[in-house]
């Protein structure tokens, strides 16, 4: 059998080179080859051997075999270049002509007539004198240098130019060892030597997409939802080719969101089509005229400085934000400014520097200092961005990224309500919260209220006892709200209700009883240590949050970098300094402003924040998008709706 199949190929052998002549070889592979190295081995493009082995784009097999064609070479164009050097003077002999006086001293008739003009008019005779050039032959090869000169144009980076010239990102890069990061206007690059022809056209009205190390095109069905026969439909000669890492496609505007996630976030980083520097302002009070530099331990105690620690937090995550940015191929100019937490200090750095031409201002961080920028900025229509704000001031220019804790609570009370076997709500608050408590009352008809146990001065004690509870508890599904500031409190309600979730039990008679475990005012009570997390746990507690966890974000380079930088994993503050940085210059550079990307970018998502802004009547900005989460296996997960 083993012959049988051998004699096989040796004929399909024979018949393929019978059948192909002189036009084609083949090849038999060994391992470690690459189709490029194939390709340079034989002096034809990685294309032409795809063309005939289309299964070669699946990988190579060592000992398979490929066909190979045998491109012609063109001969180089050559142009004769005749330099006169000097004459000779020739009398004429019976029998001689033009022709055969041109051919003897190898130069044409057209050459001896423009010497000896009379010959014009006349025929050349026996013993005419004429003067016969001698020339220097210069023969000039013109040969196709593979690059050539370009100038780049406004607004271009790296990946449209190099999806114009059909080459990938890092290609261009090799072309251009000393090409920085961020390319400028007018500079000058060298691509390949195309024809003007040849040049594909950056459309604005489809967005552009790099491939990803290791993407073929079932991952990007995935990530995409476009099929291989869509995308080569899109991109001529990526049948040929096939996927190559770096390699910039041609997609629809709208396909660009990442389909494996939740959420119908946009990713900017795909929708770059400014790259001219773009100027922002960051603004926190980090106090620095209080730290006192004398001494280590002077230092060390100025570092306890509430608002210079949540400055140092939120500038370390910009500074990730920027590196990123940069990455991208984003230029910046950024400004930080210490606003020493004084409205004084606030008014002088804007009567000191120029904000007229800032493309947006990133905090500060406490409402009367944001308050005043906001107000004075108004003239410039600069976007003044609050990092941890809420209830502020919504002037025309302002940007609220901390959504409101309405729409919080809103969120949880809508998700309750879509909870299917949910036999029985109750209500779990002290005095200060009893307002807060009503208005569930109200969304929650037949819910039954438990309220703090009071001293002897009628004032809340910050406890209640295990029966309050069991008495209101019912078998089956019980959806349980908790509204408290109070640490106490927290801890005391939750270690009762983890303790009164018990399974059926028949031979006891005692029936199921699970608990669900939800607040709309999520605060620092609930992240006390006093609080066990795997109560939380089992209590799936619930809440809406205007962030998600980052532990289970895939791919998270952010955290990567931070903790390769810092050597700690970033704090909440960190991150939100990351992400905001990194929505408002994406938005800046895939828009014409902050003010437009609120249309063309519904919604963004980053590590843990996302914005999805609405405009206010006569006023600014308010960030409308929250997450909902819960605690499940000792982490916080996001709740998909």
């Amino acid at each position: 059998m083993i012959k049988l199949f051998s004699i096989i190929c040796l004929v399909c052998l024979f018949s393929i080179n019978t059948v192909l002549g002189q036009n084609y070889k083949t090849h038999k592979v060994k391992s470690g080859e690459t189709i490029e190295s194939i390709s340079k081995e034989y002096s034809v493009t990685p294309n032409d051997i795809y063309s005939i082995n289309p299964d070669a784009k699946k990988g190579l097999k060592p000992n398979s075999l490929l066909i190979i064609p045998i491109i012609k070479v063109e001969e180089p164009a050559v142009t004769i270049v005749k330099e006169l050097q000097t004459f000779r003077t020739h009398k004429t002999r019976k029998n001689e002509t033009l022709y055969s006086l041109a051919k003897e001293n190898n130069i044409e008739e057209e050459d001896i007539k423009k010497y000896n003009t009379f010959l014009y008019a006349n025929p050349l005779r026996k013993g005419d004198e004429i003067q016969i050039p001698v020339f220097k032959i210069i023969k000039i090869v013109e040969t196709k240098n593979p690059t050539k000169p370009y100038t780049v144009l406004p607004k271009e980076g790296k990946w449209r130019i190099a999806y114009k010239f059909g080459i990938t990102v890092t290609e261009l890069e090799n072309l251009n060892p000393n090409m920085s990061e961020t390319l400028q206007e007018g500079e000058v690059i060298q691509v390949p030597n195309i024809t003007k022809t040849d040049e594909k056209l950056v459309d604005d009205q489809y967005s552009y997409y790099k491939v990803l190390p290791k993407e073929g095109f079932f991952r990007l069905k995935l990530k995409l939802g476009l099929e291989q026969d869509q995308l080569e439909a899109l991109n001529p000669g990526l049948n040929e080719t096939g996927l190559k890492e770096g390699m910039v496609l041609k997609v629809p505007f709208d396909k660009l969101a990442n389909n494996n996630e939740p959420t119908n976030a946009k990713n900017l980083g795909h929708y770059i089509h400014d790259y001219s520097t773009k100027h922002i302002a960051v603004m926190l009070p980090f106090r620095l005229n209080r730290v006192v530099f004398d001494s280590v331990a002077g230092t060390k105690e100025s570092m306890k400085d509430p608002y210079l620690n949540a400055s140092l937090d939120f500038h370390s995550g910009i500074l990730i934000a920027i590196d990123s940015l940069k990455k991208l191929g984003i230029s910046l100019k950024v400004d930080v400014y210490d606003t020493k937490y004084q409205v004084s200090e606030v008014e002088k750095i804007i009567n000191e520097h120029n904000f007229e031409n800032v493309d947006a201002v990133i905090g500060p961080l406490t409402p009367n200092n944001f308050d005043k920028v906001a107000s004075e900025l108004r003239l410039y229509n600069v976007p003044v961005v609050s990092p941890i704000g809420e209830n502020l001031n919504l002037y025309e220019n302002v940007f609220q990224t901390r959504p409101s804790a309405e729409l919080l609570r809103t969120k949880v009370i809508n998700y309750v309500k879509t909870l299917p076997d949910v036999k029985n709500t109750i209500i779990i608050s002290d005095t200060k919260n009893a307002s807060v408590a009503g208005q569930i009352k109200q969304e929650f008809f037949n819910a039954r209220q438990v309220f703090s146990r009071k001293n002897k001065e009628g004032k809340d004690d910050n406890y209640v006892l295990v029966n309050d509870i069991a008495l209101v508890l019912k078998p089956g599904l019980n959806m349980v709200f908790l509204e408290t500031q109070n640490e106490g409190f927290a801890s005391n309600v939750t270690s009762i209700l983890n303790s009164l979730i018990q399974k059926e039990n028949i031979e006891e008679k005692k029936p199921q009883i699970d608990i669900i475990l939800a607040t709309t005012n999520i605060n620092s009570a609930f992240e006390s240590d006093e609080i066990s997390n795997e109560h939380l746990s089992n209590l799936q507690f619930t809440y809406g949050s205007m962030s998600r966890s980052s532990d289970g974000v895939a791919n998270n380079s952010f955290i990567k970098k931070y903790q390769e930088i810092y050597h700690v994993t970033p704090n909440k503050r960190a991150v939100r300094g990351f992400d905001i940085t990194m929505d408002v210059v994406l938005r800046l550079v895939s828009s014409d402003d902050l003010y437009k990307s609120v249309n063309d970018s519904p919604l963004t998502e980053y590590v843990e924040n996302e914005f999805g802004y609405k405009k206010k009547l006569f006023g600014g900005f308010y960030n409308d998008a929250a997450y909902l989460v819960k605690y499940q296996d000792l982490s916080i997960v996001e709740i998909n709706q």
